[in-house]
């Protein structure tokens, strides 16, 4: 019965110390256009979890990203290419209905190709 004690005690330690498995947006921050995990000069590379979900190659947005209401409800989802908007883009109220759709490569919010 002890041993067992032990054993549970230290998985719940173990558990607490763990390390973070998943970045969030809140976890980066963004300098001269690239983002970094905070305390480094690093571009961030990985996947973030959260309200906000994608991918970051050498601190740029890169692939499919996803950002989502409050209430779970899935906001917009679109494409990043080297950090620019590209491709098809699609906007969501909180209640699920298409607010808008729009396709082209963006930069700095212009639209410069289709």
């Amino acid at each position: 019965m002890k041993s067992t004690n032990i054993f549970f005690s230290l998985l719940f330690i173990s558990l607490l110390s763990s390390p973070s498995w998943s970045e969030t947006i809140d976890d980066l921050v963004l300098r001269d256009g690239l983002y970094y995990e905070k305390s480094t000069d690093v571009p961030f590379n990985g996947n973030i979890t959260g309200l906000e979900q994608g991918s970051f190659k050498n601190g740029k947005k890169e692939g499919i990203w996803l950002w989502y209401w409050s209430n779970g409800q899935l906001s917009s989802k679109g494409n990043y290419n080297n950090g620019m908007y590209d491709g098809d883009w699609v906007g969501y109220r909180k209640d699920g209905t298409l607010v808008k759709e729009w396709t082209g490569t963006f930069k700095n919010g212009v639209k410069i190709s289709d």
